[in-house]
């Protein structure tokens, strides 16, 4: 993953080309940003850095309104950034008083005095610090008098992508339409996770499943229903199917997270896996009984099989 780093840890280094947001999902809108950072970097032979902030801020701003969910947490965020070629995230622990920044303070005290900037990149409609004040003018106008240069990505540059996170959330907590995710992620959507001990029901039907424990509480979950994975185990990547819902065919209260790993025989509680969502199968549905379950659960491991190969 791209180095992650908190704020009071980064080392110094006016050799910096930066952008600054929360970047949450890492979508296909914020590609050209990126994008533009690590080829200005290479350029310069400097270091490339996205400046980002935990929690997310408008859950700080804003805290009377029901929190933001999270497309990505901030280690999914910093393992996205390292396919991208971001070479550090620095992330800045937000809080109210942090919130209460100019957006010349935010620049002359942290970007330029705590981290180092050579260039800086800036989306052109992004708005930045206390009130969102801070303005591609407020950049260029800090740059000439501090020394370092200020580029504008463009409209076209960054293309008619009418890509937002909000959308990309819908797509998947509402619909359950990972397949739609991934377009506008460019990529499957990914989740990180523990292995938990669950009641083994799934073993007993011959069908044996991993709980999985999000790594973070806030993090967005698909639709319930049935979906085809693939999932990364000790860095090795395996084909299954995943159900997410309250299992009603067992009477379920709870919400859970099940993922039945095709050809895997390993006890893998306490691990941390990856799962990538590819499709939805089928929506969860209460069977009349075991056996009608595991005929159905047949043809969905058959369907997951086919969906993957395409893949």
């Amino acid at each position: 993953m791209a180095e992650l780093i908190l704020l009071d840890d980064v080392v110094h280094n006016p050799n910096t080309v930066l952008t600054v947001g929360t970047f949450d999902g890492v979508h296909a809108g914020h590609r050209a940003i990126l994008d533009t950072v690590v080829r200005k970097a290479k350029e310069r032979k400097a270091r490339s850095v996205l400046v980002t902030f935990d929690p997310h801020p408008r859950n700080i701003i804003n805290p009377g309104e029901s929190g933001i969910k999270l497309l990505t947490t901030t280690q999914e965020r910093s393992e996205i950034l390292k396919e991208l070629g971001i070479d550090e995230m620095v992330v800045i622990p937000f809080d109210r008083d942090f919130s209460l920044l100019s957006s010349e303070e935010f620049i002359r005290d942290v970007i330029y005095e705590k981290i180092g900037v050579s260039e800086f990149v800036i989306g052109y409609d992004h708005h930045f610090g206390r009130d969102r004040k801070g303005t591609i003018e407020t950049i260029e106008t800090l740059g000439k008098e501090l020394d370092f240069d200020a580029y504008v990505v463009s409209k076209r540059e960054i293309g008619d992508q009418t890509v937002s996170s909000t959308a990309i959330r819908k797509a998947i907590s509402e619909e359950g339409n990972v397949e739609r995710a991934a377009t506008f992620l460019q990529r499957p959507y990914r989740l990180n996770g523990m292995v938990v001990h669950g009641d083994k029901r799934g073993k007993e039907i011959g069908y044996p499943t991993a709980n999985i424990k999000p790594e973070h509480p806030e993090k967005i979950l698909p639709q319930d229903g049935v979906y085809a994975v693939r999932v990364r185990v000790m860095d090795n990547w395996f084909k299954g199917m995943m159900n997410i819902g309250t299992r009603p065919t067992f009477d379920g209260k709870v919400r859970t997270l099940e993922v039945n790993l095709f050809d895997f025989d390993e006890n893998i509680y306490g691990k941390e896996v990856q799962v990538r969502f590819f499709n939805r199968i089928r929506k969860e549905i209460k069977f009349d009984g075991i056996n009608e379950l595991i005929q159905q659960l047949k043809k969905d491991e058959k369907k997951a099989q086919e969906l993957l190969a395409g893949h």
